[in-house]
């Protein structure tokens, strides 16, 4: 199919990858720093709302990172061995992620929201060589540690309390990292050696893994040049999410230290006045954040442009912004959102950039260099414009993940004929606008008409007292209804009236004929609603209007 012509066509044509045979993230994200005379700059700032600010430049970022891969090389373990990373946000977050990397090992992230036992469980389905966390973490899967047979060493992150344990030799991080004196020269690795492993939930009801190789790193170029919008000056990124999110991973952390940025994170309570606190403290030029956030700050906070002088691009993933988010956003700060679409197999390869107009709702263009295409998966036939497909990517593409960790049977499952099928169904409309429609089985197949959810939520995020909302389908009789579940904002919202704002702003076949107020909605740990897991007894009113 021959896509219709947009701003990006030409660069999309012209677009060469330049992926080495050997690359390494940890050094890439460090050490080619000082090379470049830019070692004094600041790599990162912490601000957490306990401990204060904290801030380290590249030139201690790599000799720290050289520090953490000595321990891991001085522990002789097999090669690729796994390195649990269980942190805040902090320094030894990126420490220890691209320290493990400089040794050649594996670096796996993990989230702290985690309880013990999943934490035990994704220690376990590594085999796990070595774990890094704080104290009180350690304390709380202590217990369970004699299940970790694969386990040879625990790290502790700033403790003088007692380490002893029977099962596992326990130390302290600052401690075995000052007794670094001299270190060794890391092993090369190739671009396609495994480099990090990230968990996402599985269809099992198990989180899987999904192994990303060091080529991972330069597969997100595109992104640094057609999503931040990076200027020549000194950029510095302030990014509101966990490092543990594939998100947060690539665009708070590898990619911008990749290119010397200067990354502002935050640990600690939320509070949206916060956010915009530490855009002016740091003088920000780039805001980066999920759409729940940018609604706060809207709706908690009277800030306005003058509140954050030096921010210059705002950027949004994870969850669909709604219009009203959009343009109130833009009238209150004078900059647009830029939208993103990606997943746990492949970072943000979709997204909205300066080089098209936005348009609300769509996802925009796949980034120069990802060669997606939406494919009908059963006669790998392109799909036409206005036509549905399975957004599908190809097996060369370097930003692509490597496999399932362990599972070779889930991993042939969606790369196979050349492709990666990831799940997603999009379209494309005639101006080249690519809208994103979600999963096959969260489209609502409605009066003979396939709906997208995310088409009503966003309607529905629009409407003042809404704080966040859901659509699915449910069977009523031998008809699948259109339903909303609704957290409101407000305290006397009436049900009856959101069911005549659906009536209003959407054809009738996509109109909600049921809006249920709900307390809360199941979410993953990244704060995604789970529209599988949603449940009418959560409900606490409902109205229906046939």
């Amino acid at each position: 199919m021959n896509r219709p012509e947009n701003n990006l066509t030409a660069v999309i044509k012209d677009w060469k990858w330049d992926i080495p045979e050997n690359f390494n993230i940890g050094e890439a994200c460090s050490d080619r720093h000082i090379n470049l005379s830019n070692g004094e700059k600041i790599a990162m700032i912490v601000e957490d709302d306990r401990a204060g600010t904290s801030s380290i430049t590249y030139t201690d970022l790599a000799i720290k990172t050289d520090q953490f891969a000595e321990i891991i090389k001085n522990l002789q373990l097999d090669k690729q061995a796994r390195v649990l990373v269980r942190l805040p946000n902090c320094l030894h977050y990126p420490i220890a992620f691209l320290g493990a990397m400089k040794s050649g090992s594996i670096a796996v992230p993990t989230s702290t929201l985690l309880t013990a036992k999943e934490v035990i469980y994704l220690a376990k389905d590594s085999e796990a060589s070595v774990l890094v966390t704080d104290y009180d973490t350690w304390k709380s899967l202590e217990p369970m540690a004699e299940q970790l047979t694969f386990l040879k060493t625990v790290l502790i992150d700033r403790s003088s309390k007692d380490l002893s344990n029977d099962h596992v030799d326990v130390k302290d991080l600052d401690i075995e990292m000052s007794k670094i004196k001299t270190v060794t020269p890391n092993p090369v690795t190739k671009s396609d050696d495994p480099a990090y492993l990230v968990y996402t939930s599985g269809t099992t009801g198990y989180p899987k893994g999904v192994l990303h190789s060091h080529r991972a790193l330069l597969g997100r170029q595109p992104a640094s040049k057609y999503w931040f919008n990076f200027s020549a000056g000194h950029d510095r990124i302030l990014h509101t999410g966990k490092f543990n999110w594939t998100y947060v991973l690539g665009s708070g952390l590898m990619d911008p230290l990749y290119l010397g940025k200067t990354v502002i994170v935050y640990e600690g309570q939320n509070n949206p006045n916060q956010w915009v606190d530490l855009i002016y403290k740091h003088n920000a030029t780039i805001f980066i954040g999920v759409p729940t956030i940018y609604r706060q700050i809207l709706q908690k906070t009277q800030s306005t442009k003058q509140h954050t002088p030096s921010l210059l691009h705002c950027m949004s993933a994870g969850e669909h912004l709604s219009d009203e988010v959009f343009q109130e956003w833009s009238s209150r700060f004078g900059l647009d959102i830029y939208e993103a679409v990606g997943m746990s197999e492949f970072s943000y390869y979709i997204s909205q950039s300066t080089h098209n107009p936005i348009r609300p709702g769509s996802a925009g263009f796949p980034q120069p260099g990802h060669k997606i295409k939406l494919l009908n998966t059963e006669t790998l036939e392109e799909a036409r414009a206005g036509e549905e497909g399975m957004i599908c990517v190809p097996e060369d593409d370097p930003g692509l993940f490597l496999a399932y960790w362990n599972l070779p049977e889930e991993t042939a499952k969606y790369k196979h004929s050349g492709w990666f099928f990831t799940g997603d169904y999009a379209r494309y409309d005639k101006d080249g606008y690519l809208w994103f429609l979600g999963r096959k089985d969260d489209i609502i197949k409605s009066f003979g008409y396939r709906v997208s959810p995310y088409e009503i939520e966003r309607v529905f995020k629009a409407h003042p007292q809404v704080s966040d909302c859901a659509a699915i389908g449910e069977v009523s009789g031998d008809k699948v209804l259109v339903v909303v579940y609704v957290l409101a904002s407000g305290i006397n919202i009436n049900p009856d009236d959101l069911v005549e704002y659906g009536r209003a702003n959407l054809a009738s076949y996509k109109a909600p004929k049921i809006v249920y107020i709900t307390n809360d909605f199941p979410r993953t740990k990244n704060g995604k609603i789970l529209r599988k897991d949603i449940n009418r007894s959560t409900a606490t009113a409902f109205s229906t209007i046939r």
